[in-house]
């Protein structure tokens, strides 16, 4: 069971919306990402959630053979990082594709889908751009 924190409570919500948002700095103008209660780069606690393209492009990516017990992806699955248009990054799973490294390329575009794991928790994952 994910039971979010307070600085987490608005991306989970989001997410069930179908929406990717990001903590973003009224006092530098920044996008940062993992939430937390004051921005990486100013320091500054004027934050707001803002909602993000859900686009970005594949930074790196491993390709997982045995994952943990009751994961919502069977194995193998494709654990990625991505960096999102905005500029911060996220780990995130990589859908839409064979878990082969000839199908997966640093640098291809993606873009964010949902997936419904239970009525407290929809994860964000990234697939091919314009893949569906």
């Amino acid at each position: 069971m994910v039971v979010p924190l307070p600085e987490t409570e608005a991306f989970w919500a989001a997410a069930r919306r179908h929406e990717l948002s990001l903590p973003y700095c009224r006092s530098c103008g920044a996008f940062h990402f993992y939430p937390r209660a004051s921005c990486p780069h100013c320091l500054s606690g004027d934050l707001e959630w803002r909602r993000a393209s859900g686009r970005g492009r594949l930074e790196t990516f491993t390709i997982v053979h045995r994952g943990p017990k009751d994961f919502p992806l069977g194995t193998p699955y494709v654990l990625a990082v991505v960096e999102l248009e905005e500029g911060p990054r996220i780990m995130t799973n990589l859908v839409g594709v064979e878990p082969d490294p000839s199908t997966v390329k640093i640098g291809m575009a993606v873009e964010v889908v949902f997936a419904y794991v239970s009525e407290e928790l929809t994860l964000p994952h990234f697939r091919p751009a314009g893949a569906g």
